[in-house]
């Protein structure tokens, strides 16, 4: 070795070792265009009927208020059809919002 990089055909890049002729691309141009293969389903449950049951994304609305107290998540119970609204902290927001649920944000008056 003549004391260059180790690596030969792979410029930029040390340490890993390139295929000849294929440029580099990063993580966002390779994955660009690409759609779910896997829909996301949600656990949830009825406080009126007590049924347990899984949703998509589709079924559920993510509001985002000014507090903590003004953000919730809501769904209809597909066992007995009454309307659900159920508080959303920090880690409820991340995962509705990571798995595709619409999401409106609210405005305070003023």
């Amino acid at each position: 070795m003549n004391g260059g990089s180790a690596v030969s055909g792979a410029q930029g890049l040390q340490g890993v070792q390139g295929l000849q002729g294929v440029p580099e691309m990063s993580a966002a141009v390779a994955f660009a265009g690409m759609k779910r293969v896997v829909d996301v389903v949600f656990r949830a449950g009825c406080p009126d009927c007590r049924a347990n049951f899984e949703l998509g994304a589709s079924a559920l609305r993510l509001a985002i208020g000014a507090t903590s107290k003004t953000t919730f998540y809501s769904f209809t119970c597909p066992e007995c059809g009454v309307a659900v609204r159920k508080p959303a902290g920090e880690r409820i927001v991340e995962l509705l919002t990571g798995g595709g649920v619409r999401t409106l944000r609210l405005h305070s008056p003023g």
